[in-house]
């Protein structure tokens, strides 16, 4: 061999064993670390008898928040906190965009058109697309601007995780995922955001469950529907000193009847159209960690508040201008609105409504924020009051309550035809924002058919049935 080979040899020997040992060193380091790691958790969630535990403040909330018996009781309690903060602080705001855009901008745009349009076209644009817009920006923009944000900061600390860990029992029995109680919590602000959150469902099926359910969460649209008309007739139905609470616990009921029909539904379609078993859920906790206040005003409003409120206007302006159209377009001189009205009466009375809230909304479908604009103004076309808003056509709410079920009243309203609209308010069609995000995310006609009409068929059934059976006792 000669010196060079014997060199060779000498080097390749030597790397060998060089490699070898440090290989050997690897493994020890990878398995030492891998022990520590496993100590490490087990340390977090294991109790030893005879070992008295560090105190962990994670380890601490999880007994709490995820407890047997206080883990809903706190859910439920939080959720409260959240929506009375949204509902109560979103009303001064609200008023004072109002005032803005309806009550000061729009008299001022409307007498600047009046003096170089036709009143026609005046009207259409100003009286129907305008105003629409504007009742749409000023009733959806604020309470969006609260909920968005409070519910991303749940979602930073951790809390959201823990709500899916508690439901996750219960939607599993009925076929569905545990991630949906989270994607039904985003629909309390708006139904199109929770349809945009089951995102975050792997399959494909309890997906499609959560976005058809997702619906009977009373987004934020339809919160001063429900409270205006259990103020007028649940609150009046009570004694005086009950009135608030009366009033308050008739909205709590209609919203934790929605989680039961998000529940009923779910069961319904795992057994039929989606059929299937609910797949297992493997969530992992996260730490609890402080909110990051920047990136959650950033993540709420821009990416979802301005997002769906955008969707929302576009749907709104077309919208506007039918509702002035059928208010202003006549034929043997009686519009449009009050034909269909007369013609409507004899079978919505069937479901304890009347013409009028079927209307209302059909043309209001691009937004539940101006249903009760529509009505009020439906209902003052339909009687001939003319002493009472800013025209035929025109979109009005009243400060007063009184003033606003004196209204009602005088349009034939009872304590059934309230009870039925907070009941089909519920449950009726998604808005027009929320049918589109429904088409986009599934791809899908059928299901957005599905998604459109199975909330209206069941809010029909209901209502008939109250009404059967409040006659049947009355």
């Amino acid at each position: 061999m000669s010196d060079s080979d014997l060199r060779k040899e000498t080097i390749l020997a030597a790397a060998n064993n060089l490699r070898w040992e440090v290989g050997d060193n690897l493994h020890d380091t990878l398995m030492e670390s891998i022990y520590e790691n496993a100590t490490s958790i087990a340390n977090k969630v294991v109790e030893y008898p005879d070992k008295k535990q560090a105190f962990s403040l994670d380890r601490t909330l999880d007994k709490v928040l995820t407890s047997r018996y206080l883990g809903f009781p706190i859910m439920f309690m939080i959720l409260a906190v959240v929506f009375w903060i949204t509902i109560v602080g979103a009303n001064y705001p609200s008023v004072f965009i109002s005032s803005i855009l309806v009550d000061s901008l729009h008299p001022m745009l409307k007498n600047f058109t009046n003096s170089f349009m036709p009143w026609w076209l005046s009207g259409l644009l100003i009286d129907g697309a305008y105003l629409a817009m504007a009742w749409v920006v000023s009733v959806m923009l604020p309470p969006m601007a609260i909920f968005f944000p409070v519910y991303t900061l749940l979602e930073d600390f951790g809390y959201l995780p823990r709500v899916a860990f508690n439901m996750d029992p219960l939607y599993k029995k009925v076929g569905a995922h545990g991630r949906q109680a989270l994607t039904m919590a985003m629909g309390f602000g708006c139904n199109a955001a929770g349809v945009v959150a089951t995102r975050v469902i792997d399959s494909p099926r309890e997906r499609l469950i959560a976005i058809i359910t997702n619906n009977f969460s009373l987004c934020n649209g339809r919160w001063p529907t429900q409270i205006l008309i259990a103020t007028i007739f649940i609150g009046a139905a009570a004694p005086a000193y009950l009135a608030g609470i009366a009033s308050a616990a008739a909205v709590v009921f209609v919203a934790v009847l929605g989680i039961t029909f998000s529940l009923i539904v779910s069961w319904g379609l795992s057994k039929t159209l989606l059929k299937g078993e609910a797949s297992a859920f493997s969530l992992e906790l996260p730490p609890y960690r402080p909110p990051r206040l920047l990136q959650t005003l950033y993540t709420s409003l821009i990416d979802r508040t301005i997002f769906v409120l955008w969707r929302a206007v576009v749907f709104a302006l077309p919208a506007g201008m039918v509702i002035w159209l059928i208010a202003n377009v006549t034929i043997e001189g009686n519009s449009l609105a009050n034909h269909f009205i007369n013609w409507a009466n004899p079978a919505a009375f069937i479901f304890g409504l009347n013409g009028v809230i079927i209307l209302a909304y059909i043309i209001a479908i691009p937004a539940n924020e101006i249903v009760i604009p529509t009505v009020l103004m439906l209902t003052v076309a339909n009687l001939g009051l003319n002493n009472l808003g800013s025209g035929s056509g025109v979109m009005f709410e009243l400060d007063s309550v009184a003033d606003t079920a004196q209204i009602l009243h005088a349009g034939g309203w009872t304590l059934l035809t309230g009870i039925n609209l907070m009941l089909f308010s519920l449950l009726h069609n998604p808005c027009s924002t929320t049918i589109y995000t429904i088409y986009k995310e599934t791809k899908s006609v059928k299901w957005t058919v599905i998604s459109t009409f199975l909330p209206i068929i069941l809010g029909l059934t209901v209502t008939f049935f109250v009404t059967q059976l409040w006659r049947i006792f009355s």
